[in-house]
């Protein structure tokens, strides 16, 4: 395939890591010093240089809201020389960046090979929230001794097999993946409610996930002809600052949405070059790997950008009475940002809607939907007016004008277990929405009556000519797609793909307290790795999460064996506290991680590892492991 979706990894800030092709992390180099001619700020020297461009991921985890500021992030050459690759302070929530990677800069800088950098992270206003009870509670991240974590820089060691090498005139990517499932143990019953930092981070030139592409910024210019406009990078919700150039390339089936109204291809080009320079942009799509050429499926432009000429709330409903939509786990951007108007999340909102609200849905290309396909569970991005602004994330319900504004639809993921199969339709317990737990949404008025109403102990997916010949009952299952419409139920929600247990992406999490155990496996070699379920210094941290099902490991009758996945690329790694070294072999790997364990004094505090997970064997085939070592 030409193009490949930007992938996922692994963790927080504490120690950033380059993929390595068989070897351990290092930070000596051999390479091409930067080119002294190379001036990123003169454009008479512009050409001297490359570009690497940088974005951000995330993987799956337990907040509801995890925002903090990135004060900088810079790179560092074999020699010594540190380049700045972010021009300005940014404000992130890597919760919004699960299924999405987004382009964070697009710098301009010298050719070197690049071996070492730091970011610098600041807590000290963070916005971080879990879930409990159904409802948000706030949280405080701390280092492993209990103390609250402030302005961090977090070294970025690159491996040395596959260094990120930058060559004059070319663009080079590098994708840091923050996993907070990874990097944190949670506790709830404290209030605030603590995180535990263990402080992984991934770094990557070829990231093994696959994902979408988030590129944001004003337009610069529109080439028709070459079926493409040129923005200035700036990420998240910044309104401010330069992040660097980037091309958008588009194609025929291209879909736009500029100031309210619908084109597809050529046509939203030409709707874009009207609306003019600076017109802000937001575009959804993939990135070649050849030539890290961007193409994108989806742009907004305009009012049609969250939080340009109108606030904008995102989350899912979970309430329809009327015209009055509750909205869960929102984040809300306000059309102006200061001290007291700033994105921010808020626990829930209570929306307005009404006959001249305009309605719009990813992948449906007419505008002829109204209020009415507004639906329990939908995912979607509402444009409107906050009449009373706040920033507390947990203060009573607000409330939300969207009567003359807008709303788009995002496809909406379930995940569940199978009750039954049949043609066209699969019927699921449903176990969460959009990684909420069912128990939050309300199915009130879903059908045309109270008997019809959608039933999560039975909720029932349309799946037309999905394939559906491997389901079985009892399986779990994750759906991509759709709720019907408001009253129209059932069935209940229109699948776009489905994915089966065998291909649901499997997340095991494991940690022996803060002192560790010196017995973390039962067993050790290239076959595989044997874990010691029974293992009496495990801690809270022992689960398999498979879709929709939690499995405790020191419930299962027999030791779990973790083996590398027999295809594709994979990314091992041993974190200290000092060191990191990275894998993308495993018999390497094994054979450092029996060094480092054998000699009978060194503890592994934590593991995570992702991959599928086979439950008649008992067996974890991984992709992707972590391990880390209270070395002594």
């Amino acid at each position: 395939m030409k193009l490949t979706r930007i992938g996922r990894a692994a963790a927080l800030l504490a120690a950033l890591m380059l993929t390595a092709c068989g070897g351990g992390a290092s930070t000596t180099a051999s390479g091409p010093d930067p080119v002294a001619s190379c001036d990123p700020a003169n454009s008479a020297t512009f050409d001297e240089c490359g570009t690497v461009l940088i974005g951000f991921t995330d993987a799956d985890g337990d907040f509801l809201n995890y925002t903090v500021d990135v004060l900088s992030l810079t790179l560092e050459t074999a020699n010594g020389r540190v380049v700045e690759v972010m021009p300005r302070k940014t404000r992130i929530n890597f919760t919004d960046y699960v299924d999405v990677a987004e382009l964070v800069t697009a710098a301009a800088i010298p050719p070197a090979v690049y071996v070492a950098g730091t970011i610098r992270l600041d807590y000290t206003d963070a916005e971080i929230y879990v879930e409990e009870s159904e409802v948000a509670k706030k949280t405080v991240v701390t280092d492993n001794t209990g103390t609250p974590l402030g302005q961090t820089d977090l070294k970025i060691v690159l491996s040395d097999r596959d260094q990120l090498a930058v060559t004059k005139r070319r663009a080079h990517f590098l994708q840091l993946d923050f996993d907070l499932e990874a990097s944190h143990v949670v506790d709830i019953a404290p209030t605030p409610a603590t995180a535990v930092a263990e402080q992984f981070i991934v770094a990557e030139v070829h990231p093994v996930d696959e994902k979408d592409i988030r590129v944001r910024g004003p337009l610069i210019e529109v080439d028709e002809d070459g079926m493409s406009y040129t923005i200035a990078v700036r990420p998240f919700h910044d309104r401010a600052g330069d992040f660097g150039r980037f091309t958008v390339n588009v194609i025929n089936t291209t879909e736009f949405e500029v100031n309210d109204e619908m084109f597809v291809g050529v046509d939203g080009l030409r709707a874009l070059s009207a609306a003019g320079q600076g017109t802000p942009t937001v575009a959804k799509g993939t990135l070649t790997v050849t030539d890290r050429t961007f193409t994108a499926d989806l742009v907004l432009a305009g009012s049609s950008v969250p939080g340009h000429d109108r606030d904008a709330i995102v989350g899912n409903i979970i309430k329809r009475h009327g015209n009055f939509l509750t909205i869960r786990g929102a984040t809300i951007i306000p059309r102006a940002v200061s001290i007291d108007r700033r994105v921010h999340f808020h626990d829930d909102v209570v929306v307005e809607v009404g006959p001249n609200t305009r309605v719009f849905k990813d992948g449906y290309r007419l505008s002829s939907l109204t209020i009415d396909a507004l639906s329990i569970g939908q995912r979607v991005t509402i444009r409107g007016n906050q009449p009373t602004p706040t920033t507390d994330a947990l203060a009573p319900q607000i409330l939300f004008d969207a009567t003359e504004g807008a709303v788009r639809m995002h496809v909406t993921h379930l995940a569940g277990m199978v009750n039954t199969v049949m043609p066209g339709q699969t019927d699921i317990t449903l176990h969460s929405i959009d990684r909420r737990r069912v128990a939050i949404f309300d199915f009130t008025g879903t059908g045309p009556s109270d008997v019809l109403d959608a039933d999560p102990e039975n909720y029932e997916v349309r799946t037309d000519n999905l394939t559906l010949a491997d389901f079985s009952t009892g399986q779990p299952i994750v759906v991509w797609g759709y709720p019907t419409a408001f009253g129209m139920a059932p069935p209940d929600f229109t699948g776009r793909s489905v994915i089966d247990y065998t291909d649901v992406r499997s997340a095991m999490g494991v940690g022996w307290g803060s002192e560790g155990t010196l017995a973390p496996f039962s067993s050790m070699g290239t076959g595989g790795l044997v874990l010691n379920n029974q293992n009496g210094d495990i801690g809270q941290r022992h689960f398999i999460k498979q879709g929709p099902v939690l499995i405790d490991l020191t419930s299962l009758d027999s030791d779990t064996v973790i083996v590398p996945r027999e295809t594709g690329r994979m990314l091992f790694s041993i974190k200290s506290q000092d060191s990191l070294r990275l894998y993308s072999d495993w018999d390497d790997f094994v054979g450092d991680l029996i060094n480092s364990l054998g000699n009978g004094t060194t503890a592994a505090r934590s593991m995570y590892a992702y991959g599928k997970y086979d439950v008649d064997t008992n067996t974890f085939n991984a992709y992707k492991l972590g391990i880390y070592l209270l070395e002594p």
